[in-house]
């Protein structure tokens, strides 16, 4: 992927919310998060074209040629917070290079890798596809995309909170096992490979693990729930500057 061209499309984003009054708060975290979200699908790297008008990029959301065709722009930007010029950017970049209008695990885990070749990116890469196909139908469409970029770019923190429980929950039964949170932790950890610093040590995820389950399970039943989960982050700074270790790595 060239990343003048992911470079572009950011520009373009953030230059579209300027002129309807919607800025981003500029730092290089969040740059950095959005960047890796366009690189993460090639398909939403846009090319160079010949200027559409409105009118065209509307028939485009229209075409039957894509197997998944995107819901109408005014219900995606009633559902994100990007507005109408935003989305339009977005999809006609994720149309020009996934005419399908979906990507796949496995293309996704390829990709994915690439950012950590330092580790073995595989598993993490496998819960973060499962969190962004929320339909459950093994692949991720335009809307699935979008609605994710939207939360963990402009959501507030109980979304973003919300965002990394359903992370969390594997199997999406509604709560948080301790067998779930070693899951994802070995993953990260896994993906991260040999470049920290100092070098972790092999229980290293179980003790953090144990740590953050003995104060999450407030009512000690063995799984934590949503409400425990977000009470908890919000309430313990240690806690929630490491719960923030999901955007690093996206």
């Amino acid at each position: 992927m060239d990343s003048k061209r992911v470079e572009s499309i950011s520009a373009r984003v953030d230059a579209a919310g300027r002129s309807t009054g919607y800025v981003c708060p500029q730092n290089d975290h969040r740059r950095g998060v959005r960047a890796r979200l366009m690189k993460l699908f090639p398909c939403s790297s846009a090319k160079k074209s010949s200027t559409s008008s409105q009118s065209n990029v509307e028939d485009e959301l229209e075409l039957s040629a894509v197997r998944h065709r995107p819901e109408g722009l005014e219900q995606l930007e009633a559902l994100t917070r990007f507005n109408r010029k935003e989305l339009q950017i977005l999809y006609r970049g994720f149309k020009n290079e996934c005419p399908s209008g979906v990507v796949n695990e496995d293309t996704f885990k390829v990709i994915y890798s690439q950012f950590f070749p330092q580790g073995d990116a595989s598993m993490y890469a496998h819960f973060l596809f499962n969190a962004f196909d929320t339909d459950k139908d093994g692949s991720v469409s335009f809307e699935d995309f979008v609605m994710g970029l939207s939360i963990l770019l402009r959501g507030s923190v109980q979304e973003k909170l919300n965002w990394a429980f359903n992370l969390y929950d594997i199997n999406k039964d509604g709560h948080i096992t301790k067998e779930e949170m070693l899951d994802i932790m070995k993953a990260i950890y896994d993906m991260m490979g040999k470049c920290t610093y100092p070098l972790l040590k092999d229980d290293t995820p179980r003790q953090h693990v144990e740590i953050f389950f003995q104060k999450m399970d407030k009512n000690k039943d063995g799984v934590v729930t949503i409400d425990e989960f977000i009470d908890c982050c919000q309430n313990d700074e240690n806690i929630m500057r490491s719960m923030q270790l999901f955007e690093n790595v996206i």
